[in-house]
């Protein structure tokens, strides 16, 4: 673990973490106003700056570390479904309805969620490429039943997980600031800060109007009726207090652990895992890991794994789950091999004693992309 006076990276041997990934959290740290920095065992390089991180700035923001995707995150809800019910195949066809643009009121469904304005309407109820998705899953293994039922939650009925973020709309915001002003930042108390702000906000909104609206897209197809269990975004800007003073806390794939329990998800052929944030949050900047974290990017994934495996195998998973994805690329891209061990990444928290493990989730039928027309008979 590197524990330097204003940079932590919580991660064991075990870990795979890149040495690209350790330079560019060191490089965000020289950025003016940058005063701590985080790294979580799912670290790995980005476009310019690591993910798996988080940041604490003072008198200054920075839209380019937050992204295009603000807002993205994870939601979870009930099903209502008996784990005994399960219709794999069936249920998996059906899905193919999520290509389908929403035919409801988007702007009635953004306001009822805090959006005022309607914005890029034809995306929502969408998921989106890279790694985004969502997924059926059943409670495979439960160490805590009474924060289990606390949440409403029972190991005999399916959950529904969603990843997905602001679409086009965190895009147009993040390209409408480096048009003007690069990867610099901005000053908290500028007129521009105030207008990304505002607009990253709504972005915060419309991700979780989304997956709100994925998730009843898909309990209408399998026949579920379910509530929400959690939503929380791992991409975003907010306020927070530093050392006794005002602090700008940026989440760059960096689950906040501040609101309650979350998820954090396995690759797409591994299990996720069901947490509650223990202990004091403040050495790792109230944040916990988003995901298994990338081992290789997607152009190493796909090298080393093409010709190597069928697209088969990488639609059934060693766990027993399908995965629906007609893209082949993406379906590479996105193989269970690209992502670190899941295991080694709860572990990596747990033994700190910043987490505590609340329950296992299996895969039963991952949802990424479908082709309408192949024959799913």
């Amino acid at each position: 673990m590197i524990n330097e006076s204003n940079l932590r990276i919580f991660a064991s041997e075990k870990s795979w973490i890149e040495g690209d990934a350790v330079q560019q959290l060191r490089h965000t740290l020289t950025l003016p106003g940058m005063v701590y920095g985080v790294g979580l065992p799912d670290l790995h390089p980005g476009k310019g700056h690591a993910i798996g991180a988080a940041f604490i700035s003072v008198g200054n923001i920075y839209p380019f570390l937050v992204g295009s995707d603000i807002g993205c995150g994870i939601g979870l809800w009930t099903t209502g479904i008996k784990t005994s019910k399960v219709k794999r195949d069936k249920w998996g066809a059906k899905l193919v309805a999520l290509e389908e643009q929403w035919d409801g009121d988007p702007a009635a469904w953004l306001a009822a969620h805090g959006v005022p304005t309607p914005s890029w309407e034809s995306s929502l109820g969408s998921i989106g490429a890279g790694n985004h998705f969502a997924e059926l899953q059943m409670i495979d293994k439960v160490e805590d039943t009474e924060v289990l039922e606390s949440l409403g939650l029972s190991k005999d009925r399916l959950v529904l997980a969603v990843h997905s973020g602001s679409r086009g709309l965190g895009d147009w915001i993040l390209r409408s600031h480096t048009s003007i002003h690069g990867a610099k930042g901005l000053e908290v108390i500028s007129a521009e800060a105030a207008v990304y702000l505002g607009r990253h906000n709504d972005a915060m909104r419309w991700a979780a109007a989304n997956r709100a609206l994925i998730a009843s897209r898909i309990l209408d197809i399998i026949g579920g009726d379910g509530d929400r269990v959690l939503d929380l975004c791992h991409n975003s800007v907010t306020q927070c207090t530093f050392d006794g003073g005002e602090g700008w806390l940026h989440r760059k794939g960096a689950a906040p652990s501040d609101q309650g329990p979350l998820l954090i998800p396995g690759s797409r052929g591994a299990y996720s895992y069901l947490v509650v944030p223990v202990g004091d949050q403040t050495s790792n900047a109230w944040s916990l890991a988003h995901g298994a974290g990338r081992k290789w990017n997607r152009s190493a994934i796909k090298a080393r794994l093409k010709g190597q495996v069928s697209l088969d195998s990488l639609r059934q998973t060693k766990l027993g789950s399908i995965v629906i994805c007609d893209n082949k690329d993406l379906l590479l891209e996105e193989a269970p091999e690209a992502y670190k061990n899941i295991d080694t990444v709860i572990n990596d928290l747990a033994e700190p004693g910043l987490l505590k493990v609340v329950a296992r989730l299996k895969p039963v039928i991952t949802y990424k992309t479908a082709d309408p027309d192949r024959d799913r008979g």
